[in-house]
């Protein structure tokens, strides 16, 4: 282990220029990837050689260099010069700063190849990100890799984040699936929605598209929202309720630590990290019991006003994501969520995002509805997209081809007018 570490030590001075910079400090990290794998990560600081200290516990120098290294591939996952300023000596370089020069560098270092598994994104001003694909194909959950130049040209940061998936892992279709085939779906996706304008203090209604996929036969939609998270949760969907007040100590909230002190033995092993672990059925009737008891005791006028939604594990805890029974057609929806510990059964700690939305109390309606759905559908049918995108499927552990349908357009439901949802 101690030659290894040694070894990726060596290729970050040699491959990054950083002859003029000691290492200030290295740790390992893990995470659980969406195929439910723990991926260990080792970690360096290099300062350069006249700093000899942070200012602080949260800070770096200016030109420290931080360095992530895969353990399980050995491959460069991400080097960042902090404040972009480097004072590395032959380091990596891009004489040209031409994007061909950039793509063969990429495929240098991650193994992958451009238009099959990575694609340029946008490029301007020495930042270039490219979004992962599969042959030319978008992906969900999409990964990305960014690179980011000097005047100069020398590299300042770059970061590989996604799947990537290989060949075995997709099951390969021919895109089929046409906006006419889907017209009644359409219609559902339609909402009124009420979005906040906060340089007007007002909240417009909108009707819009529910962005959603559909698989290429048309049998079956994948709500896009399971990918906020790049996990799946656990599905429970069951209504909190209470009979009469529980009576039960105060709740109150704990300060936890997210960080976690991994070792070398644990990374070289890799031993799964407790996220990747199944909730099981114990589990869930304990969460369910300690989620009723912290709303009995925070909300206790409230029975059956509320939903637990999913559970998902999160730095050796439990999240419980709740929502209220009655939601409005506000962008932003009432959620709480319990953080668990599952072992000593009891909630260290509840968020609720209504000081978030209390901020809209204050804002008014900026118009009645005034056209129905049916008006808006048909001024919004022409700004419809389908475009073709692999999605994981994480009950049949694949990436199925399927299309995302999307409108960038709403019509507002008092004038009438169409408007581009970005200008809201």
């Amino acid at each position: 282990m101690k030659s290894k570490i040694k070894q990726w030590i060596d290729l970050a001075k040699k491959k990054f220029g950083l002859e003029d910079y000691k290492l200030a400090d290295s740790r390992f990290s893990r995470r659980v990837n969406i195929f439910n794998e723990t991926e260990y990560t080792f970690s360096m600081e290099w300062f350069p050689s006249d700093e000899t200290e942070r200012e602080d516990e949260d800070s770096n120098p200016p030109g420290t260099a931080a360095i992530e290294i895969n353990v399980h591939t050995e491959k460069i996952e991400s080097i960042i010069f902090v404040m972009g300023k480097t004072y590395a000596k032959n380091g990596v370089e891009f004489k040209t700063r031409k994007l061909e020069e950039m793509i063969t560098w990429i495929e240098e270092e991650t193994g992958l190849v451009y238009g099959e598994q990575f694609q340029l994104h946008r490029q301007e001003d020495g930042e270039y990100r490219f979004k992962e694909c599969y042959k030319g194909v978008a992906v969900s959950p999409s990964g990305f890799i960014d690179v980011r130049v000097d005047e100069e040209g020398r590299l300042i940061s770059f970061s590989v984040h996604g799947q990537f998936p290989a060949k075995e892992m997709v099951e390969e279709d021919i895109f089929s699936l046409t906006l006419d085939s889907i017209e009644a779906l359409k219609k559902d996706q339609v909402k009124l929605i009420e979005f906040p304008s906060f340089e007007q203090k007002k909240i417009f209604p909108v009707y819009a598209l529910e962005e959603i996929f559909v698989t290429n036969d048309g049998a079956e939609t994948i709500p896009f929202e399971v990918f906020v998270d790049s996990r799946g949760y656990l599905k429970i969907d069951e209504m909190i309720s209470w009979e009469e007040p529980i009576s039960l100590q105060p709740f109150e909230r704990e300060v936890f630590d997210w960080s976690e002190d991994i070792t070398a033995e644990q990374a070289f092993s890799s031993e799964p990290a407790p996220d990747s672990f199944p909730i099981t059925k114990d589990e869930q009737e304990k969460c369910l019991r300690i989620v009723k008891e912290v709303l009995a005791q925070e909300y206790p006028e409230q029975s059956g006003k509320w939903n637990l939604k999913t559970l998902h594990r999160e730095k050796s805890f439990i999240h419980a994501i709740i929502r209220a029974n009655e939601q409005t057609n506000r962008v932003f929806q009432r959620k709480l969520m319990v953080i668990i510990d599952a072992e000593k059964e009891k909630a260290i700690n509840l968020i609720d995002n209504n000081m978030m939305l209390d901020v809209f109390h204050e804002f008014e309606v900026a118009e009645t509805v005034a056209i129905t759905k049916e008006e808006a559908f048909a001024k919004l049918k022409d700004h419809f997209e389908l475009t073709p995108i692999y999605v994981y499927d994480f009950e049949r552990k694949k990436y199925r081809l399927c299309g995302k349908l999307d409108c960038h357009y709403g019509v507002h439901a008092g004038s009438g007018n169409v408007t581009f949802l970005d200008d809201l």
